[in-house]
């Protein structure tokens, strides 16, 4: 048990130093930033109750936010991406008994269940986060633009790490 919540503890670290230091400076044709500190969400086993992933998402956004100086707009969009990640999982997985470990991923899930529940997960995240950046729809067609780029980005960093990083069979 003690093993899990470190690895979750530094994944969390690694996440938001890695957005603050690195992912935050990158924008792609002035629309696509990539926002890779969401894997933490997306990774938070299934086991986990609704009210500690709404705490630890919050605390991840909130910590994005302290460093990037975007006044609880990461807090919020972390929030209610925590409150849909097991809605979203079911959408697409609705057997959580057939898991063979509680934490989504590539191996759990399998291929097209993963990749389908992480593009639904980062698109939900970025409509979010650019709604409440712009909060009018004036120029709804750069908003638009925006979301579906670094949708796109975000998907393809998260799906790299996660394939990286997983366990072969």
């Amino acid at each position: 048990m003690t093993k899990e919540i470190l690895k979750y503890l530094l994944l969390f670290i690694v996440l938001v130093v890695a957005q603050v230091v690195v992912f935050n400076h990158l924008c792609l044709f002035n629309v696509a930033v990539p926002l890779v500190f969401i894997y933490f969400i997306i990774k938070l086993p299934v086991t986990l109750s609704v009210n500690w992933a709404m705490t630890f998402s919050f605390i991840l956004g909130l910590m994005v936010d302290i460093f990037s100086n975007t006044q609880g707009m990461n807090a919020l969009a972390c929030t209610v991406l925590a409150v849909m990640r097991l809605p979203l999982l079911r959408l697409y997985f609705p057997r959580e008994e057939d898991m063979t470990n509680p934490e989504p991923s590539l191996h759990t899930l399998g291929p097209a269940a993963y990749t389908k529940y992480l593009l639904t997960m980062v698109a939900f995240y970025c409509a979010i986060f650019f709604l409440i950046e712009s909060f009018t729809f004036y120029n709804w067609g750069l908003m638009v633009l925006r979301i579906v780029s670094s949708t796109l980005l975000t998907f393809i960093i998260i799906l790299s790490f996660d394939s990286l990083t997983a366990k072969s069979r």
